[in-house]
C-alpha cells in the first residue's frame, strides 16, 4: 500500500536533458537559427521557412513525425537528413555536446 501511495504522489519530472540551456541559446544565436525559425528570446529575423519554435517543449512530435523526446531531438539536430532525407534543415555539423545544449534551451520554450 505504501508503494502505491509513493507512486501516486510522485511528481512528473521534466525531460532529462543533459545540456546547458544558456550555452544552447548562444549556439542558436551563433548559427543564425532565427533566420529560418521564429524563436522566443533569440534576437534576429523571425524566419518563416521552418516552423516557429514557440512552445516546442510542449509539442507531441518534432519534425512533424518523431516523438518529442530529448534523445530524438538531439539525434535530429545532429543530422536532420538522416531523420528525413527530404528535410530542408541544413546539417550544421554540430557536436553532440552542442546538440544537447540546444535541446536543453529548446526545452525551456514551453
Amino acid at each position: 500500500m505504501l508503494v502505491l501511495l509513493l507512486i501516486a504522489c510522485r511528481k512528473e519530472s521534466a525531460p532529462a536533458v543533459i545540456g546547458d540551456a544558456t550555452r544552447g541559446r548562444q549556439i542558436v544565436q551563433q548559427y543564425g537559427c532565427a533566420s529560418c525559425h521564429d524563436i522566443p528570446t533569440v534576437s534576429g529575423p523571425r524566419g518563416m521557412v521552418g516552423p516557429a519554435l514557440t512552445h516546442v517543449a510542449s509539442r507531441e512530435v518534432i519534425a512533424g513525425k518523431f516523438p518529442n523526446t530529448p534523445e530524438n531531438l538531439i539525434k535530429y539536430l545532429q543530422n536532420p537528413q538522416a531523420a528525413d532525407p527530404a528535410n530542408v534543415m541544413p546539417n550544421f555539423g554540430l557536436t553532440p555536446e552542442q546538440c544537447r545544449d540546444i535541446a536543453a534551451f529548446l526545452y525551456t520554450l514551453k
